[in-house]
């Protein structure tokens, strides 16, 4: 017997939003260490607005994951109701229009017409969600779900070079979190490409190379102007 098939797009609606918390709180907490860092500030001061980058980083990508997300719901509403409306009224031109749509994907007028017709019967909104809108079981905008995901993603993303920061000495600091952070950087690449069945070799890469070349340049920032950034 074949192996059944394991599909991957069922994922997408957490895993977007987790990986894009994780990288976001990796690079931008240890941007903030190595920016505070940079501008000769003591150990205190730096642990300190990590931990403040932390909180305030988790709380906005769960408000604004959360405020986006449910823009695309309410737009997916409106339209479920737009057609459900439309399904009411006039169910013969709804009927004709799915079947026009599956003999443009190549099945003969008398077929398309009895797939419509038993999709119709089966749930005739959920046939003309799918094939008409894109709107599917697993695709469908789950805000309150993003947003945890994106708030606890960038946390545990956040969290990696604030333990770094901790444990690493001071006038050795800025390399260590770096360091240690484009390499936490990578893994998150990897896995997130297994997770999703794409290749994980040029994937932990990229986000190797961006995450640096971010943590590089508020470092030379907080160095130039001996601020706190």
């Amino acid at each position: 017997m074949p192996a059944r098939e394991h599909h991957r797009i069922f994922r997408i609606g957490w895993l977007r939003a987790a990986v894009l918390g994780a990288n976001d709180g990796i690079v931008s907490t240890a941007s903030l260490i190595a920016g505070v860092a940079a501008a000769q500030s003591s150990h205190a001061a730096i642990l300190a607005a990590g931990l403040a980058g932390l909180v305030a980083g988790s709380l906005s990508m769960a408000a604004g994951e959360y405020v986006s997300v449910r823009s695309q719901a309410d737009t997916e509403a409106a339209d479920l109701r737009l057609e459900m409306r439309a399904l009411r009224g006039n169910a013969a031109q709804e009927l004709q229009e799915l079947a026009d749509i599956y003999v443009g994907r190549g099945l003969t007028p008398e077929l398309a017409g009895q797939v419509a017709r038993q999709l119709t019967r089966h749930d005739a909104l959920d046939a003309h969600a799918r094939e008409e809108l894109g709107i599917s079981a697993h695709s469908r905008a789950r805000p309150v779900q993003a947003a945890i995901a994106s708030a606890c993603s960038f946390a545990s993303g956040a969290a990696l070079p604030m333990l770094i920061s901790v444990f690493a000495p001071l006038p050795g600091l800025i390399a260590v979190v770096m360091a240690g952070s484009v390499a936490c950087l990578g893994l998150l690449g990897a896995l997130a490409a297994r997770v999703g069945g794409a290749p994980m070799g040029w994937a932990s890469l990229r986000v190797m190379l961006l995450g640096a070349l971010a943590i590089a340049v508020t470092a030379g920032v907080g160095a130039l102007f001996g601020v706190a950034v």
